[in-house]
């Protein structure tokens, strides 16, 4: 890499190296180079496309130093200065061509310049993440809040404050037709949920523990329990469910699992689940959302099984 050696006056050596026992997830995300520099040898990760979720990318490049035991280092073309942030805090190594080195593990940091990024809210409101996602699943193509507000049972104002958020992070355009408000994006519903990636909260505040024979109709299954309906994961011995409120239960719910044969567990939702739900289960990206941190291999593979199906099933209503 000139760069390396331009501004660090080193060479880098490319290794002829097959990098077996790999799953699947990783080479069709990553093109990998095993590469020396200094006596010191690492592995240059290209992504194939955008940047993964930070908590994602963690646990992709944990995979690989499990397998190859030698520091892993990112190569993009651009970082945005909120990427450059995470990837900083959780001490990625990462390489910019032209722009920026951080190597962690050989001391070194050095930076010219960053993509310019917009000052936006520091997080992501509730009702514009569930506008978002209700965006995507309609194909990303053109909603008028109005209808949306219809649709998500949402307030003038909330949809107002929803979209506008929306807007200054760049995700979606709005233009106006007379007196109504549409929104647009230049974005496939995938391009589009990638792009949000860390705006996007865990939709969980908090889980709780209730028998099961307070259990309704009204809840929606959820974890593990939703996982499984999207998948072929086994369904888990003590089911979970989501609501948006949990205080009709306070008198009979724990805080921790006390009984695996008479308990469930509760998620209690930032927003309503029913909201962007069309089964007995809480929806594909919410879902997703609530299960990006989860380190277990076979927990990834399914979401990314139930996600490539989703995108599949929106790109039909597209067509």
């Amino acid at each position: 890499m000139e760069y390396l050696d331009k501004v660090l006056g080193v060479k880098v050596t490319y290794d002829d190296v097959e990098f077996k026992h790999l799953p699947n997830f990783i080479a069709t995300r990553y093109r990998l180079r095993m590469v020396s520099m200094i006596e010191q040898k690492m592995i240059f990760l290209y992504p194939k496309t955008e940047l993964e979720q930070i908590e994602v990318l963690k646990k992709h490049i944990a995979r690989i130093q499990k397998n190859e035991n030698v520091p892993v280092v990112l190569v993009l073309k651009e970082l945005s200065f909120r990427q450059k942030e995470y990837l900083i805090r959780e001490k990625i190594p990462f390489i910019v061509d032209g722009k920026q080195i951080y190597l962690p593990f050989m001391a070194v940091y050095l930076q010219e310049r960053c993509s310019a990024e917009k000052k936006t809210r520091e997080e992501i409101l509730p009702s514009a993440q569930m506008l978002l996602l209700h965006f995507i699943y309609g194909g990303a193509q053109e909603l008028s809040t109005s209808q949306a507000a219809k649709d998500l049972e949402l307030t003038p104002t909330s949809i107002s404050r929803a979209s506008r958020q929306l807007e200054e992070m760049g995700l979606l355009h709005i233009r106006k037709v007379g007196v109504q408000r549409i929104m647009q994006s230049e974005d496939s519903p995938k391009t589009l949920f990638q792009k949000a990636g860390d705006k996007l909260l865990n939709p969980i505040k908090r889980t709780v523990y209730i028998p099961k024979k307070y259990v309704g109709t009204d809840l929606l299954e959820s974890g593990y329990s939703a996982l499984a309906e999207y998948s072929m994961l086994n369904a888990p011995n003590v089911r979970c469910y989501a609501a948006e409120r949990i205080s009709q239960w306070k008198d009979v719910m724990t805080n921790s699992l006390q009984n695996s044969q008479v308990q469930v567990a509760v998620e209690m939702w930032r927003y309503n689940p029913r909201k962007l739900s069309t089964r007995n289960t809480v929806d594909e990206l919410s879902l997703a959302l609530t299960l990006r941190e989860d380190a277990d291999e076979r927990v990834e593979e399914a979401v990314e099984e139930m996600l490539n199906e989703l995108w599949r099933k929106i790109d039909g209503y597209r067509d």
